[in-house]
């Protein structure tokens, strides 16, 4: 299987055990990598919530194959996309995310419901 990209919502839900979860088999997981700003993010909603920093991060990592270090060409990507997606409240996570999904030229898969209506060149899966 090709390689897929979360993002933090849907990280957060198969962590969480959230609704939408299931859909992200573990086939799918197997090829899920995730980008290192999402990681971040996770990891800081883990530790607010009380975990032990190392804890959060080894959680916040083991649902997914590779973390995938946030690059120059993602940034400009991620830049880019800015004007695009404002309208829907995307944030710089959720446009890493998108930018690591486009340069990697592969599916992102989230649970924010607002990226249904999101249009940037990248096949977006809402889980739920």
């Amino acid at each position: 299987m090709n390689r897929v990209v979360l993002d933090a919502s849907a990280l957060l839900a198969i962590l969480n055990e959230e609704r939408g979860a299931e859909r992200l088999t573990p086939e799918l997981l197997s090829a899920a990598v995730v980008s290192t700003v999402n990681l971040a993010e996770v990891q800081g909603k883990l530790v607010a919530r009380g975990l032990d920093p190392d804890d959060a991060w080894e959680a916040a990592l083991s649902p997914v194959s590779e973390a995938v270090p946030f690059s120059a060409a993602q940034a400009r990507i991620a830049g880019d996309l800015s004007a695009q997606t404002r309208a829907l409240g995307l944030s710089l996570g959720d446009r890493a995310c998108l930018a690591l999904g486009l340069a990697l030229d592969a599916p992102v898969y989230t649970a924010d419901q607002s990226w249904k209506k999101l249009r940037a060149g990248v096949r977006i899966h809402v889980i739920r």
